[in-house]
């Protein structure tokens, strides 16, 4: 099979990840690196043997590539999506998909339009230690799944990084941060959402940056630091989901929990690729850690980006499909416009749950 061309757009910190990784799978051939600072893209093409550093307009010319990887800030994703469809080019975009719902259903058009496929991290449900807990519920380890439990807490962004002021901006919050790697776990495990009921607070209306560089700065927060709700699932389920950055002490509430009618099944954070995974049964006296069936426990970012690639060679959906990257997007939009109304959320989107991964599996094993 014939490698596919890519090309990145967007050479931040992120980038070193997705290079680290997609230099590396046999599918993929990453030829251009492209940012607003050349400077910056030619760093990276010369770190990673690039072979084209370039402006994203030059990148997105280049007829080569079949694939651009956008690496973007939030606020641009829509916009670079979009010119990348346009050219011609299939999309592998950053989480957040987009900031708004409207910006997302274009995308979602346009790809339509074109015929392209466009796709969203994060792809951390493709690792093994979450596809371990697929594999479990869908041979019925732990019988009928009917609650989940996910939470993410901590004291917020301003003690450590040096830029923090945009987690307390409008398209900011904890939700919008980490709610993708959360919500795209619970869907790729229990399924679409049917409807949503929130509430939200900012807690706080002024934090201090503590971490160095900008010491002592004031933040106006704009966006909820509290978000907590009820998610049920059109498979049945409910389940109980907190993102906050007001937690200051610390908590032992697990990452995700799966409670099913013969057991409960312990997944690991979402925002990594491996274990442990946890599980005790109905007349279990204590909790087993079991083996990964699954491979890409590393640091595998990129692996969406090839499996996309898979998908365009084989013609089969690829499993970080934009329909659920939307789905998602418009979940987290669910928490704070329920909050702010003072009702349910009706979803209006949907998504087919992405396959499993193939067991133990290597780069090749993807085009199943």
């Amino acid at each position: 099979m014939s490698r596919v061309k890519v090309g990145i757009i967007g050479c931040g910190n992120i980038s070193k990840a997705y290079l680290n990784n997609c230099t590396t799978y046999e599918n993929l051939q990453v030829i251009a690196c492209a940012d607003l600072d050349l400077t910056r893209a030619q760093e990276r093409a010369n770190e990673y043997g690039i072979p084209i550093a370039c402006t994203p307009e030059e990148l997105l010319s280049n007829e080569e590539i079949e694939i651009v990887i956008n690496l973007t800030i939030p606020k641009a994703h829509a916009e670079v999506c979009l010119k990348a469809l346009e050219a011609g080019k299939h999309v592998y975009t950053e989480k957040p998909f987009t900031v708004t719902r409207e910006e997302g259903l274009s995308i979602l058009n346009k790809a339509k339009e074109k015929g392209l496929l466009v796709a969203s991290a994060p792809e951390t449900f493709m690792g093994g230690g979450i596809q371990t807990c697929r594999k479990l519920i869908d041979e019925g380890w732990i019988g009928t799944p009917v609650a989940a439990s996910a939470f993410m807490m901590g004291g917020g962004h301003e003690g450590w990084h040096p830029d923090p002021e945009f987690y307390y901006e409008i398209g900011g919050g904890p939700m919008y941060d980490m709610g993708p790697y959360y919500l795209t776990a619970l869907v790729s495990l229990l399924g679409p959402i049917q409807r949503v009921t929130g509430s939200t607070r900012i807690s706080f209306p002024e934090r201090t940056i503590r971490s160095e560089k900008k010491r002592g700065k004031k933040i106006t927060v704009e966006t909820p630091t509290h978000v907590t709700g009820i998610l049920e699932f059109a498979s049945g389920a409910v389940g109980t989901m907190i993102t906050s950055f007001d937690v200051f002490g610390g908590h032992r509430l697990p990452n995700i929990e799966i409670y099913g009618s013969l057991g409960t099944l312990s997944v690991p954070d979402p925002n990594t690729f491996g274990g442990p995974v946890l599980l005790r049964r109905f007349n279990d006296k204590e909790w087993r850690e079991l083996p990964l069936t699954h491979g890409y426990i590393d640091n595998n970012r990129g692996i969406g980006v090839m499996d996309m690639a898979f998908a365009i060679r084989n013609d089969r959906l690829h499993r970080a499909h934009g329909d659920m990257a939307y789905h998602v997007l418009e979940a987290m939009h669910a928490f704070h416009d329920s909050a702010e109304q003072g009702r349910h959320y009706t979803m209006k989107s949907s998504c087919e749950r992405p396959a499993a991964m193939p067991e133990l599996s290597m780069n090749a094993g993807l085009n199943r």
